[in-house]
């Protein structure tokens, strides 16, 4: 963290898998959502067949496997995300 801000890295991988970090809590899982607080906001996984192939809150690790449709990070106050 540079300056007090805090950071995180999200990478897709041909809308298969989908690596990020600066998860801090797991809300809801299912095939069709995950939905996870980050340390950038809320999260909202959306896709097929989602698998959760890693997660470890210790480093703020998460690895989503499945075909991925759409992503939308939430902050109190402001909405934001984009479809695949």
């Amino acid at each position: 963290m540079t300056d007090g801000m805090e950071t995180g890295r999200l990478t897709m991988e041909n809308r298969k898998k989908l690596t990020l970090t600066g998860a801090t809590e797991v809300v809801r899982f299912d095939e069709d959502l995950v939905e996870l607080n980050t340390n950038l906001g809320q999260l909202t996984i959306e896709g097929r067949d989602l698998r959760l192939k890693c997660l470890s809150l210790d480093t703020g690790t998460l690895v989503v496997e499945g075909e991925l449709c759409g992503l939308r990070y939430t902050e109190p106050g402001r909405k934001r995300g984009f479809r695949l």
